[in-house]
């Protein structure tokens, strides 16, 4: 019997642990403008997170998002739909950065998640790869 509680008394500390470690630390970063006007910023997708997940952009100047994958073979991708605010893309992420342009034509907050789905498993957007555009004036 004392087992038996032990056991069930570890498995509920692992699994609050895990949920612990799943939930997704704010990491925010406000896009430079560059001296030819636009707008950058660099994002890293790696298991089951995007580094920074929330990237703040101002709406009506041009921006460009450097998009790649940290290690692991696992594969990842970066998707936002909002085209009534001009951005739309869902791109996969590898090893070598890739760009992403648009110009925001309205102020939001819009998600954006990782696509990828392993059988038999929670999709990573599930698993919580997402993050935020928010555009602001």
């Amino acid at each position: 019997m004392r087992i038996l509680r032990a056991s069930a008394a570890a498995l509920i500390l692992l699994v609050g642990i895990v949920g612990f470690a799943q939930e997704a630390k704010e990491i925010r970063f406000v896009a430079i403008i560059g001296t030819d006007g636009v707008q950058r910023a660099e994002i890293a997708g790696g298991s089951y997170y995007f580094d920074p997940n929330v990237i703040v952009v101002k709406v009506n100047i041009p921006v460009e998002l450097k998009v790649k994958k940290t290690g692991g073979a696992t594969p990842h991708s970066i998707s936002l739909k909002a085209p009534e605010a001009g951005i739309e893309f869902s791109v996969s992420l590898g090893k070598e950065p890739k760009s992403i342009k648009f110009t925001p034509t309205k102020v939001g907050k819009y998600p954006f998640w990782c696509t990828k789905k392993l059988p038999f498993t929670k999709s990573h957007k599930d698993h919580g790869m997402t993050g935020v555009l928010e555009v602001v004036e």
